[in-house]
Parts: C-alpha cells; structure tokens; sequence
C-alpha cells in the first residue's frame, strides 16, 4: 500500500515550509498526488518527496522556479546532459566569487584586527612620543568624507608620477596637516623618494586628545590653548590623525608637537 505524507511531513522532510509547497501546488511544479476532497488536505508520496528534493538541489544553481519547471519536463538526455554542463559552469563561477569575497573579508578582519590592537583610549589630554614621519600632502582633498576615505591611498598613488609609483609605499592611516591656516590631508610614507608635497613630522613628543567630529575644532583649540599655558609652546602646525571607529565612521586624535627629540 503506497504511504502518504501530510503536507507538515513533506515540507519537514525537504527543509522547507507548507506554504511553499501550497505554492508549487498553484504554479503546477509540484501536485501532491493526493488531494481530500472535502478538507482539501494535500497528501505526497516519496516519489513526490524526490521530486521536491530535486526541485530544492536545482534551486541552489540559481534557477527560476519557471526554469526548474522546463528541466523537470525535458525527456532526452542529451539535453539534461547539457543543461548539467553549463549548471556545473555555474557552479564553478560561483565557488570562485565566494573564494574570492573569503579572501576579502579575511583582509579586512585582520586590517580591522590590527586597528583594534593599536586602540587606546584617553580621557582629556597626554603626552605621546612618536618617531620622525614623513607624510604626503593631498594636493586636492582638505577633508574627509565617506567619499574621499573610501580607496583612500589610492588618490596618493595616482598623485605621483608613473614612473615613481614602485618607489612609494603608503601606510594604511589619514590624516589633517595644517599649517599657517591651510589644511590639506595627508598619506603616511612608508617608502618614498623626494618630490614636491613632502613634509616631515618630526620626532618628539606631542600633546594629543582624541576627540569625534563633532568635537574636533573644540578640542583643537583646547590643546593648542594648553600647548601655549602649560608647556609655553605656539604651535607651527597641527595634526588631526584619522582613528578608524567602524566601517564607515571615525574618530581624530589631535597632535601638537611639543618638543622636538634629537638623535
């Protein structure tokens, strides 16, 4: 005697729900071979379970249910023979985009890894020592907006000349140089050769605050105000480091040099 299942045990049975199965009823993909006349009830046997299972496995090449429908209808083989063809094409192109979108968000997690370590918070003001840097002047962009943050190095590169891009290497931080009322972002060197737009952070201790957008020009102020009280400094230039907060936001640590260390 054939065994049916209720509509429950058939959507159980393909990891789907009822309602999907109501709906392949409507479009004519999968009838249940039973139907009770007075309650409606849908009924399938295992043969209408292998179909659903078959419909489920073609699903995941990416076919329409009106496609899946053709296929489940062709009766040569040389046919299905080439459809498997091209759906293993698919499937290959497909492997190769996630293996691809792996390795970018392995990329990030670790460059977001990283930024997490180097993380520290302060409250108000402190005393940091940092090593000589040399930074690229951006000869266009003043400040940052999603959109100039976004392939952010990129613009640097394109601003050396060709034939002196393999001699330039950037690090991944940004940042606000200005100097004599005139801000200008910059690029961290990491390997580069002399041309114009160059400048040298020197070596020495700087009196920093981290501060948001909202309150950077006030805590600007507040430290070049200390710079001048406190350590008896007028600032020739200040610097505002770009601290990446999240995937599109970002905080600023502000730096005034204090003293310069000599080697």
């Amino acid at each position: 005697m054939k065994k049916f299942f209720s509509i429950g045990e058939a959507a159980k049975a393909v990891h789907t729900t009822s309602e999907t199965l109501r709906h392949y009823d409507r479009i004519g993909l999968v009838k249940p071979s039973k139907k009770d006349k007075w309650t409606n009830y849908r009924y399938y046997t295992e043969q209408d379970i292998v179909r659903l299972h078959t419909i489920r496995a073609l699903q995941l090449m990416d076919l329409s249910l009106q496609e899946i429908k053709s296929v489940l209808e062709y009766d040569d083989l040389e046919k299905i023979v080439d459809f498997l063809t091209q759906a293993d094409k698919k499937a290959d192109e497909k492997i190769a985009a996630l293996q691809y979108s792996k390795s970018k968000i392995q990329l990030a997690k670790t460059d977001y890894e990283r930024k997490l370590q180097g993380q520290q918070k302060h409250n108000g003001t402190f005393l940091k020592t940092y090593p000589e840097r040399t930074i690229l002047l951006s000869e266009t962009l003043e400040v940052p907006t999603l959109d100039n943050l976004w392939n952010y190095l990129s613009r640097f590169y394109d601003q050396v000349t060709p034939t002196l891009k393999e001699q330039f290497f950037f690090e991944d931080l940004a940042g606000i140089y200005t100097e004599n009322g005139v801000s200008k972002l910059f690029a961290v060197c990491v390997r580069y050769v002399e041309i114009d737009g160059l400048k040298i952070l020197p070596q020495g201790t700087y009196l920093c605050a981290d501060c948001t957008e909202e309150t950077r020009e006030q805590t600007l102020n507040e430290v070049i105000r200390i710079a001048r009280t406190k350590y008896g400094v007028e600032p020739t230039f200040t610097v505002q480091l770009i601290v990446v907060s999240g995937i599109l936001h970002w905080n600023y640590q502000v730096q005034i040099l204090l003293s310069e260390t000599q080697e």
